[in-house]
């Protein structure tokens, strides 16, 4: 049997789309609940004195004024034309020290809540970290149930359990769009584990480069590129939904789509038939929580003086 064309473009952009979805998903179904919850262990635990505050603010200021001068030597060498790879090697590691010195100062402010306000701007510092706290546990829970579904449905033949497919089925009994609600929450919830996975990779790896997305000072393009990630990925998530739960997705639209055509296509269905994406999702996911594990309950510690590369 032929294929219709759409079908095919659908097919094709699903590949491109498992292979960042298999990569930036498997980091961010665990680092999206971690971050929140380590988030919450490396808080301010009390509000500092002004020696502290000024002693802490001098040494900001310090790494500024290398930052701007190593930012003015670089700007003098592309204006001279040698923009060579030490040139590039050197802007990326300004742009990371760059972030993190924006990060110090945010934790400083925190730490030291000024203003008419300041008792007020604490309270409400404590509440959001107590939020990230409950998002992280609620988030966690989801993560887990995500792996196991994956692991007890997808990756054993045959299944040992429905799972989540039973569990939505049963809202829907309860209910007409519970079960409908509660599968639309858990495929957005992917969606948000690749936009987590992929400001993660974009900060901490030097061999891909993402645009990182950052409150009041993201640029345009690095807008556009997000979205059109994004969108790639959201193809992948789709069809990942519709094979995860096929049982509580039979005889639907995109179950055809994505769980018979897709799957039967000349030299892809193999991708699919040995679950690669599936594994390699399961696999990031089992490092990123070593990783978290092993440090993210750390307080990064204070660089020294920043200089260029030569």
């Amino acid at each position: 049997m032929r294929t219709t064309f759409p079908e095919y473009v659908v097919a094709l952009a699903t590949i491109v789309g498992s292979v960042l979805f298999s990569i930036f998903g498997g980091v961010g179904i665990a680092c999206l609940p971690l971050g929140l919850i380590f988030s919450f262990i490396r808080r301010p635990k009390a509000v500092i004195t002004r020696s502290q505050y000024i002693k802490e603010a001098t040494e900001l200021g310090k790494k500024a004024r290398e930052l701007k001068k190593a930012a003015d030597t670089l700007h003098q060498e592309e204006r001279s034309g040698s923009k060579g790879r030490k040139w590039r090697k050197n802007v990326k590691s300004v742009e990371k020290e760059l972030l993190q010195l924006e990060e110090d100062v945010k934790l400083l402010e925190e730490m030291y809540p000024q203003g008419e306000k300041a008792e007020t701007s604490w309270a409400l510092t404590v509440l959001g970290y107590l939020a990230k706290l409950v998002l992280g546990i609620l988030g966690f829970i989801v993560s887990v149930a995500w792996v196991a579904h994956i692991v007890i449905y997808l990756l054993i033949n045959p299944p040992l359990h429905p799972f989540l497919n039973e569990v939505f089925i049963k809202l829907d009994d309860l209910w007409g769009l519970l079960g409908t609600a509660a599968f639309a929450f858990f495929c957005f919830y992917l969606l948000l584990a690749v936009i987590a996975g992929a400001m993660m990779l974009g900060l901490r790896l030097v061999f891909i480069t993402i645009h990182p997305m950052k409150w009041g000072a993201t640029l345009m393009n690095s807008f556009l590129f997000n979205v059109g990630l994004i969108l790639l990925c959201s193809i992948s998530v789709i069809q990942f939904c519709s094979t995860a739960f096929g049982y509580y997705a039979q005889a639907t639209a995109a179950q055809e789509i994505f769980g018979h055509t897709l799957e039967s296509l000349r030299g892809i269905k193999y991708l699919y038939k040995y679950n690669v994406f599936q594994i390699a999702f399961v696999v990031l996911a089992g490092l990123t929580f070593v990783y978290y594990a092993a440090f993210g309950w750390r307080r990064r510690k204070p660089s020294g003086k920043f200089q260029l590369s030569s």
